[in-house]
């Protein structure tokens, strides 16, 4: 285990440096990493270590996610409204729609076939977005319109959806029913999570004014908590839809309302786990990579991806109507919405495990969803933020 962790933090980290040096995001040459480090190619990971990827990937997915909250101004999601309520759905439902318009004809498959392709694609990734727009929020760009706050609150949200989604399709595939009612988990997950977090948030708050201790184990106490929010969403879930990293989310943002100097100081700290965390996040996730699908996807899969993009694109200009946001601004939020990683490495397999006909079909187009948007996604939003967004004068 311990040689696979060296490698992990050598390869990992000198690939991510000499991608930056290209200047192309580092997160890809990270990806890179696991790829060749895995079992689909050099074996060279711990079976160990790879047997808790998906809990070390969450872990990673939690720090970044209570870091966002850290830096959410409660004030900033007000001043942005109804745009954010919208991005969380619209946007994914037009991609749903892209994909089974475009999956019979482009793949073959059945139409709940490609409603299951168009689910599991509809999921932006939190992990690569979020960091990126804390950056620009700590720069100010975009703060006039709130745009990285926009971003961030749909992306998180987005996920939810989707996955309930892609859970209900599958069900459909595989020959049974639609259930109209799985639908209102969306909203129920959201309000529950939420709801979970500010609570658990104000404690916290109460229980760093009366109990003296320093900024490290308040960073370890909210680490601790929000990976109980996560933790525990399944057996919650069991009784009534729950989302637990929504509530890591919004934890976060509480302690940014109630105690804005204490978080300011702690998020400088998380901003510093990130560094590791991000390293888990993207080395591990190429490792759950198997090159093989990807060769096999053929250009039909890569048509079907970018198709259902540029369908999803109608879907997130649609939900900026009447924001408030000038055109770049929105072609911003166009691009930003790109990136797929986290969901589709975790969904991507499911199908093919259930014994769905187009299981290996589907798992291709996950594997080469993320290996086509996380890179453009990235690189999209390292060059376009300083020509699309203002920057505030205070700044």
């Amino acid at each position: 285990m311990l040689l696979s962790i060296a490698l992990i933090i050598i390869v990992g980290f000198a690939l991510g440096g000499i991608f930056k040096k290209l200047h192309i995001p580092s997160l890809l040459g990270m990806l890179i990493a696991g790829i060749l480090l895995g079992p689909h190619v050099l074996n060279l990971i711990s079976g160990s270590i790879l047997g808790i990827s998906d809990e070390l990937r969450e872990i990673a997915l939690i720090v970044i996610l209570v870091r966002a909250g850290l830096t959410l101004d409660i004030r900033d999601l007000k001043k942005v409204g109804r745009p954010a309520i919208l991005m969380c759905f619209i946007p994914a439902t037009f991609e749903i729609i892209g994909a089974i318009l475009l999956g019979p004809p482009l793949l073959g498959v059945s139409v709940a076939e490609a409603a299951v392709i168009g689910a599991m694609l509809a999921a932006v990734s939190p992990a690569v977005i979020v960091p990126k727009m804390i950056t620009l929020t700590e720069e100010g760009y975009g703060r006039k319109n709130s745009v990285p706050q926009l971003v961030m609150a749909g992306a998180s949200a987005d996920d939810i959806y989707a996955i309930v989604l892609f859970t209900a399709f599958i069900g459909v595939a595989k020959g049974g029913s639609f259930q109209a009612s799985a639908l209102l988990a969306v909203p129920v997950s959201i309000i529950l999570g939420v709801a979970v977090g500010i609570l658990l948030g104000l404690l916290l708050t109460f229980v760093f004014k009366t109990i003296h201790m320093r900024d490290t184990v308040k960073v370890l106490l909210i680490l601790g908590t929000a990976m109980l929010t996560v933790g525990l969403e399944p057996l919650i879930a069991g009784f009534v839809p729950f989302s637990g990293l929504l509530a890591a989310m919004a934890l976060g943002g509480t302690i940014l309302k109630t105690r804005e100097k204490v978080a300011r100081r702690i998020s400088g700290k998380f901003s510093k786990i990130w560094v590791a965390a991000e390293l888990i996040l993207f080395v591990l996730l190429g490792t759950a990579v198997d090159i093989r699908y990807v060769l096999k996807a053929g250009l039909a899969a890569v048509l079907l991806i970018l198709g259902a993009f540029l369908i999803r694109t109608i879907g997130t200009w649609v939900s900026l109507i009447r924001s408030g946001l000038n055109n770049k601004e929105k072609l911003f939020c166009v691009i930003a919405y790109l990136p797929k990683a986290t969901v589709q490495a975790a969904v991507g397999a499911i199908p093919l495990s259930m014994g769905l006909a187009s299981g290996n079909i589907i798992l291709s187009i996950a594997v080469l969803s993320i290996l086509i948007t996380a890179p453009l996604g990235a690189i999209g939003i390292d060059a376009t933020y300083r020509k699309l967004l203002e920057r505030s004068q205070d700044e």
